[in-house]
């Protein structure tokens, strides 16, 4: 349990150094399913089925879409209107892309919420 924790930590503080270095890699390492990827190794040692571990992936997948424009909107909004305003904004940004999107999603027949 403590290497979990030990390894997820890591991860974040390697990101945040080579990002500190190089913007391109940084961000590189850090759109990488790297989280995703350990979880889906700690679900197959921990014993959980195959149809867990898919379902994870799947859903994964759907979540990821409505964060993306964040991604777009937060270097735009930052220089005028700083980083903490900015940074709540998007994430309340996110939340609101992602209702929408689960409701979407909904009328198709796929449940997110």
């Amino acid at each position: 349990m403590i290497s979990k924790y030990a390894l997820t930590a890591a991860m974040v503080v390697l990101i945040s150094e080579v990002a500190k270095r190089s913007d391109r890699l940084g961000g590189l390492i850090a759109a990488l399913p790297l989280v995703t990827v350990l979880v889906l190794i700690w679900m197959k040692l921990e014993g959980q089925s195959a149809q867990k571990i898919a379902n994870h992936a799947w859903y994964t997948f759907w979540y990821v879409v409505p964060t993306l424009p964040m991604f777009l909107v937060f270097p735009l909004v930052y220089p005028s209107w700083g980083f903490w305003p900015t940074l709540i904004a998007c994430c309340a940004l996110t939340v609101v892309i992602f209702v929408i999107w689960a409701s979407v999603l909904q009328r198709f027949g796929m449940v997110l919420m």
